[in-house]
């Protein structure tokens, strides 16, 4: 198995993309450890549950600090409501950053000195709202671009010892797709424009999560892997069709009338 014997990390692994994450680095051979604030409703067989709060740099030092060993940390924990920027102040903007960068930042340097004994590889967890636009979620999506940046450079400064690379994570059917995508025939009309036809499933995730930990990515690192389903369609495209359809529809009803 690819990471037989290995211990990995998943932050926010509890549910959603961070317990397919966690399930796939399990079948992978793993002992796998997921820390979040809350605990599983559904504990997930074979699976480690730690309580932690990854923005609290204390007790995420003593947790680290108290593994044995570490091999692989898959930087997870993230998310952010719906809120356009003049619905909050910069306080609250400034907590979605805290969670979605530094919050990596800190798990990384905590987990540094077990990562680099073990010839480690840490895998962020980013987003294509970090290269787009991201109108609701405006600092979420700042923070996944500064998340990128921060994987590159990472991988510069610690190299040779630890492997840093991010997954470009897309839409994702989780537990939680309602409250992003509506019904099921909002989710089915999202999924069609995805050009593969359907929305991530979090094993999707997980599998590539296992490449980039495994020794079969040993000579990748700095990258960023697009897991989106081939990206989305420009809308421009879209458009143009329609346009190019309301003139031939004007033209066949005035041959009709002729």
């Amino acid at each position: 198995m690819e990471l037989d014997g290995k211990v990995a990390a998943v932050t926010g692994g509890t549910r959603g993309v961070g317990a397919g994450i966690a399930r796939a680095l399990l079948r992978a051979g793993a002992r796998v450890l997921v820390c979040a604030r809350r605990p599983p409703e559904e504990p997930l067989p074979g699976v480690e549950f730690v309580p932690l709060d990854v923005r609290d740099a204390e007790a995420v030092g003593q947790w680290c600090a108290g593994l044995p060993r570490l091999d692989v940390l898959v930087n997870n924990a993230g998310g952010a409501p719906h809120r356009m920027l003049t619905e909050a102040g910069a306080d609250r903007h400034a907590r979605v950053v805290e969670l979605n960068l530094l919050a990596p930042l800190t798990v990384s340097l905590a987990a540094h000195d077990h990562l680099r004994r073990a010839r480690g590889s840490i895998v962020m967890i980013g987003s294509v709202s970090g290269s787009r636009p991201s109108p609701g979620t405006a600092a979420y999506g700042a923070a996944k671009a500064g998340l990128e940046s921060l994987a590159r450079s990472m991988a510069v400064e610690w190299a040779p010892d630890i492997r840093v690379n991010t997954l470009v994570v897309g839409m994702v059917r989780t537990e939680l797709s309602h409250l992003h995508y509506g019904d099921r025939d909002g989710i089915a009309a999202v999924s069609r424009t995805v050009p593969l036809g359907r929305l991530a499933e979090p094993s999707d995730v997980g599998a590539a999560a296992v490449f980039l930990a495994s020794p079969a990515a040993a000579y990748i690192s700095g990258a960023s892997l697009h897991v989106h389903g081939g990206g989305e369609r420009p809308s421009f495209l879209d458009a143009a069709n329609a346009g190019h359809r309301s003139d031939a529809d004007k033209e066949s009803r005035h041959e009709r009338n002729l």
